[in-house]
């Protein structure tokens, strides 16, 4: 962290709180971020790179060296989860088509995303004990198994973008932090936001969430729901609301 703000002539600031995956510290206009090593954030600063801004906290510079990145401060930067569910899709749907870049390498393609969670999720749900049924883990990895070879076009996608990712700014309204990047088809990039309980946690938020987007922004409706559902298991086999979220789109079927 000193070299790195030795590097870039920063007077750093107190550390945000609510950074988990990583240290973020501001300094002035600029936030340094410095990443703990994470499959799903390998690519963040590529990702940022594509986007340029538009829609997107700038990347000012990269030391991949010492995983650190130096980005433009939003300001305030207030969380979206701070406004009415309503409020916050019309944000997400007017950001999300300017996500969507056309994109190759480095950036994983969901399909090996799919893959691998695949692969562990069966062993993880003994060790957690079953902690569901199994008729929604086999319906979780259904999805993960067939959406893949059927996707539509391929664009870059933030498969982590729920409410506590968009920010208030100053350059734009709201601009979107932490990309974990992947190569999907548009209806994946979804997940986090149907999925997302900061904006309400019932069968009725969650489904709202998944018509109104899939039905604004021209998605199918029924891939968007069962790649959530894939996803949301994936990412919670021992997470109670995440659990229940996967109940609730197998039932919406």
């Amino acid at each position: 962290m000193r070299e790195c703000a030795k590097r870039w002539g920063l007077e750093l600031e107190k550390p945000f709180e609510y950074a988990f995956a990583s240290l973020a510290v501001p300094a002035g206009d600029v936030v340094l971020k410095v990443q703990f090593p994470d499959r799903e954030a390998e690519h963040e600063a590529d990702a940022l790179r594509v986007w340029d801004g538009d829609g997107a906290a700038r990347l000012l510079d990269h030391d991949p060296e010492r995983h650190a990145l130096l980005l433009e401060r939003a300001r305030p930067g207030t969380s979206l989860a701070g406004v009415g569910q309503d409020e916050a899709l019309d944000v997400v749907a007017g950001l999300l088509p300017r996500l969507w870049k056309p994109a190759g390498a480095p950036f994983r393609p969901v399909a090996d995303e799919a893959a691998w969670w695949v692969g562990y999720l069966p062993e993880r749900w003994e060790q957690a004990g079953r902690p569901f049924e199994r008729s929604l883990l086999d319906a979780a990895i259904e999805a993960l198994v067939e959406l893949p070879a059927t996707q539509g076009e391929l664009v870059l996608v933030h498969q982590d973008l729920h409410s506590d990712n968009i920010l208030r700014a100053e350059r734009e309204p709201w601009l979107v932090i932490d990309p974990k990047p992947l190569l999907a088809e548009r209806e994946f990039s979804l997940t986090a936001i149907v999925r997302g309980y900061e904006l309400g946690h019932s069968r009725r938020d969650v489904l709202h969430r998944l018509d109104r987007l899939t039905s604004e922004l021209g998605l199918d409706r029924d891939r968007a729901r069962r790649w959530t559902l894939g996803q949301t298991i994936a990412w919670g086999v021992d997470h109670p609301s995440h659990v229940e979220t996967a109940r609730w789109l197998v039932q919406a079927a």
